[in-house]
């Protein structure tokens, strides 16, 4: 089973030059906690609430701050044409619950997360068992 068959599509982003204000209130409203940040049709980093927590409103400024000064450029993704249980080992390994997911361009096509994985119970099997699910 590759990713594609289990990722979710529609994705939310946010571009760099948008308020940290912005960021979050739609994270809010998606019940999500975290986005992809997309520069034109580019994925270069992700938002997450974490980054905003730490980055931001602990240093006492959220107000004035856009998404691009807090955001983690370091991006870890996955192809869509990836094999499911190799993604699942990759995001044990790396300790992540979701991936962005792009196509043989790097361009955003969607996004894998631990809830994906419950329709491959293999995959589910791996990344619970190397601890990505696991109480720090």
């Amino acid at each position: 089973m590759i990713i594609e068959s289990i990722m979710s599509r529609d994705v939310q982003t946010v571009r760099p030059e948008q308020s940290l204000r912005e960021a979050a209130l739609a994270m809010r409203s998606l019940n999500i906690g975290s986005l992809p940040v997309r520069d034109h049709d580019r994925l270069v980093g992700m938002l997450t609430d974490r980054d905003i927590v730490v980055r931001a409103v602990a240093e006492g400024d959220i107000e004035h701050r856009t998404v691009a000064e807090v955001m983690s450029p370091a991006l870890k993704y996955c192809y869509a044409s990836d094999d499911v249980d190799a993604v699942a080992r990759n995001m044990a390994s790396l300790e992540v619950r979701r991936l962005p997911v792009v196509d043989a361009d790097k361009r955003l096509v969607g996004m894998v997360s631990l809830a994906n994985m419950v329709h491959s119970e293999r995959a589910a099997a791996t990344v619970m068992a190397q601890g990505v699910a696991t109480p720090h």
